[in-house]
């Protein structure tokens, strides 16, 4: 929950500095849904051919020196412009995604090599591409989007081609943006990180379907035909409602925040009333050390626990005994290990867009600045 509330000044900052807003900030109901940064980037036009050939040397971007709180991030002016590889394209960014796992990396939970742009999300124009990416269909000016790519809290971004999304005509920018991270995650996690264990007509518990990731899973598993359980807050119970789930347990608030006090209601106990006393197949858990437990308690037999954040703190580890009551299977996924070739991010991101486009899927960008 501590991590939840610097996301919030990491947003703040960001969006003050870099982007001249600096009297807004997020209210804690931007977890409902998607997000995206962009008034400044969005107000640019897309790079004449001839402009794309010269980017400037330096750009702004919010840059990560010694990870920490969100105070040491830090806005600079003359970051120097990332240079154009073979089988890259430079994005000249419109909007960039904020994700929690951006305040992983930032505290230093998820390692990596200082100093570092922030960010991870992002979309915009094509100003410069490769030989390579040529060779692929894509164009300079094209929209497009992508995500898994670090450094996306500035004005120009690397990418390599194979990660480039196209963004079809009747989704906007905006929108395409919030699918990258969320979206695919939300994607693989109903999908596959289950391998199968649980069929459509299972039972699947999805925790915090209120917001960010699981509001996104819970679509999309009652699309593949699954039956869902979900948990939210009471603030949020409108928002977890309108993705469709089955069954739904409330829970009371953490005094003081939008949070899920999960100790507040006995979601077993619900879980087991729900399925009959035979738990569920899969449990898709993105809050961590304050429902590993839970999760566990919930699975039927040979049910999977889907483990993939740290919303409330990691899970501890545990001893492999611990699963043997009901000979249940544990898996920790991430997404770059479901989008490996770009026959799989494309099949992905085009049931996204699909979906989008049918009204299927429904997603709100809470707040761009």
């Amino acid at each position: 929950r501590g991590v939840a509330a610097s996301r919030l000044a990491d947003i703040g900052a960001f969006a003050g500095l870099l982007f001249s807003t600096a009297s807004t900030m997020l209210r804690h109901g931007l977890v409902r849904g998607a997000r995206a940064l962009g008034t400044a980037l969005r107000s640019h036009k897309p790079f004449s051919s001839a402009a794309a050939e010269g980017l400037p040397a330096t750009m702004r971007a919010a840059v990560i020196r010694e990870t920490g709180p969100a105070e040491v991030m830090k806005i600079e002016k003359d970051y120097p412009t990332p240079e154009l590889k073979p089988g890259q394209v430079i994005v000249r960014n419109q909007y960039a995604g904020i994700n929690f796992i951006d305040t992983y990396h930032r505290s230093g939970l998820y390692a990596r090599d200082l100093p570092f742009v922030g960010g991870q999300e992002g979309g915009g124009y094509i100003a410069a591409l490769s030989e390579e990416a040529k060779k692929m269909g894509l164009q300079l000016n094209q929209t497009v989007a992508y995500s898994s790519v670090f450094q996306t809290y500035s004005e120009y971004s690397a990418v390599p081609a194979a990660k480039v999304l196209p963004v079809p005509d009747g989704v906007p920018l905006d929108t395409a943006v919030a699918c990258g991270v969320q979206g695919l995650t939300a994607h693989y996690l109903t999908h596959d990180a289950h391998a199968g264990l649980a069929k459509p007509g299972d039972w699947m518990l999805i925790h915090g379907t209120g917001s960010g990731t699981c509001q996104w899973a819970a679509q999309m598993a009652k699309i593949q035909g699954f039956k869902v359980i979900g948990t939210c807050s009471k603030s949020k119970e409108d928002a977890a409602r309108a993705t469709g789930v089955d069954e739904l347990v409330v829970l009371d608030e953490v005094p003081g925040t939008s949070y899920e006090d999960y100790m507040s209601k006995d979601i077993t106990a619900e879980v087991m009333r729900i399925t009959g006393g035979e738990g569920v197949k899969a449990v898709i858990d993105g809050i961590g050390l304050a429902t590993w437990e839970i999760s566990l308690e919930c699975l039927a037999r040979r049910g999977i626990f889907v483990s993939f954040g740290n919303a409330s703190g990691a899970v501890p580890a545990f001893p492999p005994l611990k699963l043997i009551g009901k000979s249940a299977f544990l898996t920790r996924p991430k997404l770059n290990d479901y989008t490996v070739t770009r026959d799989e991010l494309l099949r992905r991101a085009n049931d996204i867009f699909g979906w989008l486009k049918s009204g299927q899927l429904k997603v709100a960008v809470d707040k761009a600045f």
